[in-house]
């Protein structure tokens, strides 16, 4: 049986350097800060909460959304496309294009001012 040498080593051997070598290389995926993921399909209803002497909260239908599929979105002035990126929900294109909303507890999203604080818009899900 013939034994194949590439640059006076066998076969194996380059293999053996070969895989050391690939295993001080950077991974070839960068590592994501967050996950990327999707919102559950639906209708969003935005809304300001309300007070303790009038409604429980007034609602704001100029921002509020549907989830139509994996990255897509529909709002009364037409259609767009949004990011999910860790707890933060981005719209990137279309009439709510800039608009973030981070992810809170119950289900609620919360509105993300440009200074990076919460404001007090909340969006739930109404329907599916």
């Amino acid at each position: 049986m013939a034994m194949l040498y590439i640059a006076g080593m066998t076969v194996r051997a380059f293999a053996s350097i070969l895989a050391l070598c690939a295993s001080f290389l950077p991974s070839a995926s960068p590592v994501a800060a967050h996950d990327i993921g999707v919102v559950p399909q639906g209708r969003y209803q935005c809304a300001l909460p309300g007070d303790a002497e009038g409604r429980a909260y007034v609602a704001m239908p100029d921002l509020s959304f549907r989830i139509s599929s994996a990255s897509r979105y529909s709002h009364v002035s037409g259609k767009g496309i949004y990011l999910f990126e860790g707890d933060t929900l981005v719209f990137t294109r279309g009439p709510l294009k800039d608009m973030r909303l981070r992810r809170i507890p119950g289900g609620l999203f919360q509105q993300v001012k440009s200074d990076g604080t919460l404001g007090r818009v909340r969006c739930n899900r109404i329907a599916r």
